[in-house]
């Protein structure tokens, strides 16, 4: 028999259900949640959905303004997305019960920004329409994905143009000094430091930078004291006569890499420090057994230069309670859907 509890905080149930998730879900553990509670703030309820005593599926979520409002979140960091860990298998109608229990403590909930074709989003959305709660939706971005084992069978990845081209800018780099390269899982000062020189804290207000202070650093150290999650990082590090230079930081569950991030110090620019780096990091990761790597939103550019393809759609979505609250919603879904992104566009 099939029952929902909601528990306060975020239990160790969680880390159960995402060892039972899709591989590519198996990140979203107790310890990732609690890491977006230590960044960002918010008290943490917890709906768990059991069937025979198995727990199937939890859904964290944290309010977002007055408490009287009804409107939560599933909290996390968003990248690489925001969703919920759902065991691989469930029965389609555990979330309609996830549902219908979810609707007695919130007015929506926002799950988001999040990829099209996430599982734990299509289980819930048939449950959804079925019991008539209103989706809002917005386009953020478009992801772009490598599959590298698709490349491979094709033929040499990377061609032999890029690997000669590739020699060249390493015998220029070796000019600058003693050239290292490590890949270590927990070395954050490093990437930060890197940040802090590079063009995301000269042309923006440095808010986006994943490792600083001022930035998501806080989330991904907090993350990291889950040993687990620590094991899934991998921090591919560039130094020049032992200074940092260049960074590609990726969280890798299985054989799906996300590339949560890579940056350079453009004192060494003219050699592409960066790129040189990101192959390597990226040959490494295909003899580890990435099959395919999710490099999300923006720079479409080099991405598909080095040969990623277009992926699903980056949307943020609300789900509103049925009744009243549903009706309402659909008053507002054109403003919300007009606030993201324009389709062609990015986040």
């Amino acid at each position: 028999m099939a029952r929902a509890v909601c528990l306060p905080g975020l239990p160790a149930v969680l880390d159960v259900v995402a060892e039972r998730a899709p591989e590519r879900h198996r990140f979203l553990r107790r310890g990732w949640y609690a890491a977006a509670l230590a960044a960002y703030g918010g008290t943490a309820q917890t709906l768990i959905v059991e069937e025979a005593g198995v727990a199937a599926a939890a859904l964290p979520f944290v309010w977002r303004g007055p408490r009287w409002l009804g409107l939560a979140e599933v909290p996390g960091c968003y990248w690489p997305f925001r969703s919920l860990p759902v065991a691989e298998g469930a029965p389609a109608a555990l979330a309609g019960v996830l549902l219908a229990a979810l609707a007695r403590h919130v007015r929506a909930l926002r799950i988001g920004p999040i990829a099209t074709d996430d599982p734990a989003l299509l289980w819930l959305m048939g449950a959804a329409v079925a019991q008539g709660w209103t989706l809002l939706d917005r386009h953020v971005a478009h992801s772009f994905l490598l599959p590298m084992a698709a490349l491979a069978a094709e033929g040499d990845w990377p061609r032999g143009s890029t690997l000669r081209k590739n020699r060249y800018f390493e015998k220029q780099l070796a000019s600058e000094g003693a050239i290292d390269w490590c890949w270590d899982s927990l070395c954050f000062d490093d990437l930060a430091a890197i940040e802090r020189r590079s063009w995301i804290a000269h042309r923006t207000d440095g808010r986006d930078a994943k490792f600083t202070e001022d930035g998501h650093g806080a989330f991904w150290r907090a993350a990291a004291c889950d040993p687990v999650l620590a094991a899934m990082f991998s921090a591919a590090v560039l130094r020049v006569d032992g200074r940092p230079m260049a960074f590609s930081f990726d969280l890798v569950t299985g054989t799906r890499s996300y590339a949560i991030a890579n940056s350079y110090d453009p004192l060494l620019a003219k050699h592409s420090p960066g790129r040189l780096l990101q192959y390597r990091n990226l040959a490494r990761a295909r003899a580890r057994g990435v099959r395919l790597v999710d490099w999300g939103a923006g720079d479409s550019g080099y991405k598909q230069t080095m040969g990623a393809v277009q992926g699903p759609a980056l949307r943020d979505w609300i789900l509103v309670r049925p009744g009243l609250d549903a009706l309402a919603a659909r008053l507002v879904r054109t403003r919300w859907r007009r606030s993201g992104q324009a389709e062609g566009g990015q986040a």
